[in-house]
């Protein structure tokens, strides 16, 4: 348990600059935690509090050794205010996702001020966010999955085909038509499959849940000789652990719902997904269309619609790596290489294609 260090007599300027900051930042971070927290109720609540009080006795810790020189107060930095102004507006997987990323810079682990207890609490900090935000991205993964890679997909796809057909040096009212044909054709291509494999998945899962006849046949079990134990063997429980499970179901009742975990949330709906799928496919793959639309020939109207494409792909790949938790850099930059590649390379061959013929 970590003890209130004495304030020091006579600190360096420097030293009280840096706790001063220290300060600042878990007063912006407890707010943050408690604004999340008055947008959620039960559990994550709870949980959510609990961090905004951890963050309180590292307030103190700060407010203890600066003393009499803890001064005015303080803006948290500018990543903790903009966090904490999205809390208090949204209190979403992104605001955790954010919050996530926050928790993994703290520099305690390598400030000789703070407690090593301090340092360990931000490490499980970080791990406490991932939970409670790998739960809302379970709630969403199936459509925001389906809706990620239908942009990407429209995006890439058909600024490939625009660019191929442009270069094998047709016409622009058939590099319109074709990208407006593969549109629609990619779209609805999109939407079918996307609800065929969320339909099939939650088939699936649905096939692994314990049937209605097994729930009502528990309390016709003989106590003495049942083979209740023998389904949690197969479940791979050993059999000391599936005897003890079965006695406690027998006891209670309750086998069925409490023994299956339920992964329909994480998958989402057919209908959902393919909805998101066919709408940002579509949304994706009108953006190198735009230029034709408005009138834009030649390399004028591929150079605008190259921009625009890269400009959506940036955008797609920092969505990605802040729901994630990595970095929205990295994944910004894959996310451009492998489109503009792809582009690149069907224009190619449209221009030989063209050439030969």
């Amino acid at each position: 348990m970590s003890t209130v260090p004495a304030a020091r007599p006579d600190p360096d300027p420097r030293d009280v600059k840096r706790w001063r900051r220290y300060l600042a930042d878990e007063q912006a971070e407890a707010a943050v935690y408690r604004d999340l927290a008055s947008r959620r109720s039960g559990e994550e609540r709870e949980i959510l509090l609990a961090l905004a009080d951890a963050e309180g006795r590292h307030e103190a810790h700060w407010r203890a050794l600066l003393g009499d020189h803890v001064g005015k107060p303080l803006r948290g930095d500018i990543r903790t205010r903009i966090l904490g102004f999205l809390a208090r507006r949204f209190g979403s997987v992104f605001v955790l996702a954010l919050a996530q990323r926050a928790e993994t810079r703290s520099p305690y682990p390598n400030d000789a001020d703070a407690t090593a207890s301090m340092g360990a609490d931000e490490k499980i900090h970080e791990e406490v966010v991932r939970a409670l935000a790998t739960r809302g991205r379970n709630r969403l993964s199936g459509t925001f999955r389906a809706a990620v890679f239908g942009a990407n997909d429209g995006l890439v796809s058909n600024l490939a085909l625009v660019l191929g057909i442009s270069g094998s040096g047709v016409s622009n009212q058939i590099v319109l038509i074709t990208g407006m044909a593969g549109l629609l054709a990619g779209a609805l291509s999109m939407g079918a499959g996307e609800y065929v494999s969320v339909r099939s998945q939650r088939e699936l899962l649905e096939a692994s849940n314990p049937g209605p006849a097994a729930s009502e046949a528990v309390g016709l079990l003989d106590v003495d000789a049942n083979e209740l134990a023998l389904v949690y063997r197969a479940r791979g429980m050993s059999a000391e652990e599936a005897d003890q499970r079965a006695a406690e179901v027998l006891a209670n009742s309750t086998f069925g719902a409490a023994d299956v975990v339920d992964d329909h949330e994480a998958v989402g709906t057919g209908l959902g997904a393919a909805a998101a799928s066919f709408c940002f496919f579509a949304s994706g793959a009108i953006i190198p269309v735009l230029p034709y639309l408005f009138g834009l020939e030649g390399m004028t109207a591929l150079i605008v619609a190259s921009v625009l494409v890269g400009i959506a792909l940036l955008t797609t790949g920092v969505v990605v790596g802040l729901l994630s938790g990595g970095s929205p850099f990295k994944r910004a930059l894959r996310q451009l290489t492998i489109g503009y590649g792809a582009a690149g390379a069907t224009y190619l061959l449209g221009m030989l294609f063209g050439t030969s013929l």
